[in-house]
């Protein structure tokens, strides 16, 4: 049995907190993990924005509701679906994924969870676990899945390391430089190649 876990952001639809960074004029909140590799300083460094310019989770979701997926995501995901099982597992969090989660066709996701004061206040954020998709491959080679993993920034390398198979799909000329070691994409057409050879090869 197969099984391939893709990230979200940057793979199947736009960087959210760039559009957010677009949008509200605060051109901090473009940094992302193609840029920071340590999670926690990125979204201390987020949240401490969103405090400074008086922005609550409904400016936030109004973004997003303006977001569509990446050019071809779509049928992308429909296609591999087809093929093999298939998991989104992403840095992002259950209140801004959902509206996105249905342009995809309500994949199956992993992520996690802010921390919402009632005024609308994001006041924190809370992982599902620590480096929780290396995590995720980890359970699921345990059930003895084999396992595909496609991410683009830092904060899927532990992944695509843990994975049987690694993949960095449009990755930032940093993260490419840095981990050689990985086969690469650029299209959906050439992820499609490439998935398509591994999982042909490795029927079990």
């Amino acid at each position: 049995m197969q099984i391939v876990c893709c990230d979200l952001e940057g793979i199947f639809v736009p960087e959210i907190w760039i559009n957010v960074a677009e949008k509200t004029g605060i051109k901090e909140l473009r940094l992302t993990t193609r840029d920071i590799s340590d999670y926690d300083v990125l979204m201390q460094k987020r949240l401490a924005l969103l405090d400074e310019n008086g922005l609550k989770i409904e400016d936030i979701k109004a973004v997003i509701a303006t977001m569509n997926p990446l050019e071809g995501a779509a049928e992308f995901l429909e296609w591999l679906r087809s093929c093999t099982q298939v998991i989104v597992v992403s840095d992002t969090f259950v209140q801004f994924a959902r509206p996105l989660m249905k342009k995809l066709g309500w994949p199956t996701l992993f992520c996690h969870t802010l921390s919402i004061a009632p005024d609308g206040t994001i006041t924190g954020y809370n992982l599902r676990q620590q480096d929780s998709k290396r995590h995720a491959v980890i359970a699921l080679k345990s059930l003895y899945y084999k396992t595909i993993a496609v991410g683009d920034s830092y904060n899927d390398i532990t992944m695509l390391k843990e994975a049987d198979t690694g993949i960095l799909h449009n990755p930032p000329e940093n993260v490419k430089n840095e981990f050689p070691e990985f086969p690469l994409s650029y299209s959906f057409d050439e992820l499609k190649a490439i998935l398509k050879n591994i999982l042909t090869n490795n029927i079990s």
